[in-house]
């Protein structure tokens, strides 16, 4: 079965990533030749990364080659790939320490998104991958987040927000919500006891990045509640911090 045809979007990308893996410069027919594509449109191609700066060609202008700010960008991926299997590394050792699955989040919208997650080696887990979003109101990041963003912000996020009932616990009254996210501020760390998925509980800090009074990031813990009951994560918080602080060095 042949793969599914490069989005137009996309053609640049294989573009360069052909005249990357060759190892030399290559010109116009060169090009051609590896793609198979149309020569008018691998030339029109070839023109916009050079005045893009992607791209630059040789003396004698028939060959290119690499130019500065495509080296500048495959430097700072490679840069970002390292950082990101560190904090992957500290969400291991994180999960090693403590014996359940832990993940790193961002607020993304009116959603929380688990950037990273490193599951536990038990059988009995709720595997949740890198990408998943999760409702803001009945997660402990989700809540984490809500009690630390400015006030305004908060009050329209959650007049627009449906605060749908997932279990019996769920905080759907938002007065009951806001007494929540106000205990939140004051004590540092949120938690999920089985607001979201039935026999599940979790325990979340702030990542501290982007300003003492600003929580874009958070790392928590996340248990079934018949293995690791809320008040015996609750005494991870210390060491949710220790993760969450080598976490923001990765950052800088």
């Amino acid at each position: 079965m042949n793969p599914p045809p490069t989005p137009p979007s996309l053609r640049l990308f294989d573009l360069l990533e052909v005249l990357c893996n060759a190892g030399r410069p290559l010109g116009l027919a060169d090009a051609v030749e590896a793609t198979g594509w149309p020569k008018p449109s691998v030339h029109r191609m070839l023109a916009q990364l050079e005045a893009g700066g992607l791209l630059a060609r040789e003396p004698g202008g028939r060959r290119y080659t690499p130019a500065p700010r495509l080296l500048r960008l495959s430097e700072s991926a490679l840069s970002a790939g390292t950082q990101q299997s560190v904090r992957h590394a500290v969400l291991r050792q994180l999960v090693a320490d403590i014996g359940e699955s832990c993940n790193l989040t961002a607020l993304s919208g009116a959603e929380v998104i688990y950037l990273d997650r490193v599951e536990s080696a038990f059988p009995l887990r709720l595997e949740l991958r890198p990408g998943t979003r999760v409702p803001i109101h009945c997660s402990a990041s989700g809540k984490l987040f809500l009690a630390h963003l400015p006030p305004a912000r908060r009050a329209a996020l959650l007049g627009s927000l449906p605060l749908t009932r997932h279990t019996a616990t769920t905080l759907t009254d938002r007065a009951a919500l806001e007494a929540e996210l106000e205990q939140i501020r004051r004590q540092g760390f949120a938690t999920d006891a089985e607001e979201f998925v039935e026999g599940l509980v979790c325990v979340a800090v702030p990542v501290p990045v982007g300003g003492p009074r600003q929580v874009q990031c958070a790392v928590a813990l996340q248990a079934p509640a018949a293995r690791m009951p809320l008040v015996q994560a609750l005494q991870q918080v210390q060491r949710l911090g220790d993760a969450a602080q080598a976490l923001a060095r990765t950052w800088g």
